[in-house]
């Protein structure tokens, strides 16, 4: 249920309007902050793949470009597209092993064709998330966000010990040492607005630390233009993909889920940390966000350059400085597209030495795994959950270290396909889930219209659950009592049937969960959320109106009940224990 306390540190709401000083100020600090990894990621990808500097220039002109304009569609939404907070978008280190292998494979008009067709499988996603919430659990989440830092890490190591022939041999694990103290130290001890700065701090002192050894290039930065725009160096889309792009095609469709994944998770957060007085999910946000996603990777593919995804930092920003307008999401989406345009600018930040980079994306990585982790641990790990983590993870980290039979899947299609530790431990972690999914005890289930007649058959279908449950009469009248405020406030929350003509259905399933029993009701219906309406209740025993005395019956025999909102959607999930 949604939490009755308030944020008091939130200044000004989306829909509220702070001074412009205000909104700029929020909006350059933020985009100060978070233009760096935008651009590093693509310098790092480029490098370890050894392509040209003209494509470097291309891929962070164009990143900051998509950036900026994806950052704005988020705030200002267009239909299903956006989420309406501010929600920074920017390119994707979950992308780097897949991108560098397309690259190394297959060149960047491969990648780029790669990144077109993966993104589809967002709006997919997005279309169609309620679908997938019992494959797609938290589990499944989690290990393959492990995976995903699992698979980069290596590629990071490697990356230490490239600089320019003839540097001083100590030169490299000094600047390491020097960028990863620095994060470290600000990061456990420093202030928590410091917090926030501590990667961008901790490049600039490795960058100051490299310059002796000649591994800052101060002349790249100076030969560097003003003012321009590279449109010479797109690298085009491969119309004729071959067996690189059918071998590499579902690693980047496994990324682009787990992007999306991660900005579920952020279209979540950015909701509970920009109210006063935090709401109960509303997963069209979520579904927005997502198709953003969707947008931004779609362009990005067009334009030949990394995937994009939703920062967290949008939601520690959101968090420290109390600011969550929408006016914040446009200054810093325009920040990042004027700053496209400044090659001299961006030049600064390509300039920074490969180990330094490296080191900053290795605490960017780190952290991604222990999110993993937590998303996880946080879902319950029974011994079930604990297998299929463990085993996927291990299988994907087995065959991305080419530990696993590498002379049998040699170097086609297997080889690429299976190669890849995020698409081989995936495949374990989904196949597995299916598994649980469809070996699990059937769910009775009941399908009615949506109106008062199906009050007696949904009754009836509860009564009769809980009796071949072994429930005696009096808990079997507690569940249908429960299914009767479910379905009164469903009907109360529906349109307007002088609105909407079409027929809505409920969708009713109820199995056995351990000492609970949980009820899911799937209905066709839009309006305020019930957990929002259960958060509001207060100790009172005074009761304003007969609604209020539905909800209370609900948080009474109810152990906890979810509501989530979808685009034509709406799922309630509520458990009740065996001992009412």
């Amino acid at each position: 249920m949604a939490s009755t306390t308030q944020n008091d540190h939130v200044r000004y709401e989306p829909n509220e309007t702070p001074s412009p000083g205000i909104a700029i100020g929020a909006g350059l600090q933020a985009a100060t902050l978070i233009v760096t990894p935008i651009v590093l990621t693509v310098v790092i990808v480029a490098r370890i793949a050894e392509q040209p500097e003209s494509y470097m220039a291309w891929g962070v002109f164009a990143a900051l470009i998509i950036s900026g304009l994806t950052t704005i569609l988020q705030v200002v939404r267009f239909g299903r597209i956006g989420s309406g907070y501010v929600l920074v978008m920017g390119t994707s280190a979950a992308f780097i092993a897949v991108c560098v292998a397309a690259l190394v494979e297959a060149g960047p008009a491969t990648m780029a064709a790669l990144i077109i067709i993966s993104s589809l499988f967002q709006f997919l996603l997005a279309y169609r998330l309620s679908w997938l919430r019992r494959v797609f659990t938290p589990t499944v989440a989690g290990t393959v966000i492990m995976l995903v830092a699992a698979t980069v890490m290596p590629i990071l190591f490697d990356s230490f010990g490239n600089v320019p022939d003839g540097t001083d041999d100590i030169a490299a694990p000094v600047v390491i040492l020097a960028t990863l103290i620095t994060v470290g130290v600000l990061v456990l001890r420093g202030p928590s607005w410091l917090r926030l700065w501590s990667p961008a701090i901790g490049v600039i002192v490795g960058c100051i630390v490299g310059a002796p050894f000649g591994l800052y290039d101060i002349q790249q930065v100076a030969d560097a233009d003003w003012i321009g725009v590279p449109f010479s160096s797109w690298p085009g889309i491969d119309v004729t993909p071959g067996i690189e792009f059918w071998a590499l095609l579902p690693a980047f469709i496994i990324v682009t889920i787990i992007g999306a994944i991660e900005t579920i998770g952020d279209g979540v957060a950015i909701q509970r940390v920009s109210h006063r007085n935090p709401k109960a999910t509303d997963f069209r946000v979520v579904q927005g966000a997502l198709n953003t996603d969707g947008v931004g990777n779609l362009l990005s593919g067009l334009l030949g350059t990394l995937p994009n995804t939703t920062y967290s930092t949008s939601i520690s920003l959101a968090e420290v400085t109390g600011v969550a307008a929408r006016r914040v999401g446009i200054v810093i989406g325009i920040a990042f597209i004027a700053l496209a345009f400044f090659p001299k600018i961006t030049a600064l930040i390509i300039a920074i030495p490969e180990p330094v980079a490296a080191a900053y994306i290795l605490v960017l990585i780190a952290l991604l795994f222990l999110q993993g982790m937590r998303i996880v641990i946080q879902d319950g790990l029974d011994y079930r959950k604990a297998l299929i983590v463990g085993l996927s993870f291990w299988v994907g980290v087995g065959f991305q270290n080419q530990w696993v039979f590498p002379e049998l899947l040699g170097d086609g299609f297997l080889g690429v396909f299976l190669g890849n530790g995020m698409t081989s431990g995936s495949i374990v972690a989904i196949v597995a889930m299916v598994f649980m999914e469809i070996t699990a005890p059937r769910r009775k289930r009941i399908r009615l219209e949506l109106n008062q007649d199906a009050l007696p058959q949904l009754t009836d279908f509860l009564r009769s659950f809980a009796s071949s449950s072994g429930w005696n009469e009096a808990r079997q009248n507690r569940i249908a009592l429960v299914g009767e405020e479910i379905l009164s406030t469903l009907l109360n929350e529906a349109y307007d049937p002088a609105e909407d003509n079409r027929t809505k259905h409920l969708i009713v399933a109820a199995h056995a969960v351990g000492s609970q029993v949980e009820l899911e009701f799937i209905a066709a219906s839009e309006g305020e959320n019930i957990e929002d309406r259960l958060s509001y209740l207060g100790e009172t025993p005074d009761i304003a109106d007969d609604r209020e005395i539905s909800f209370r019956l609900l948080r009474h025999y109810a152990s906890s009940i979810h509501h989530q909102k979808y685009h034509g959607i709406d799922i309630v999930t509520v458990n009740v224990e065996r001992g009412y």
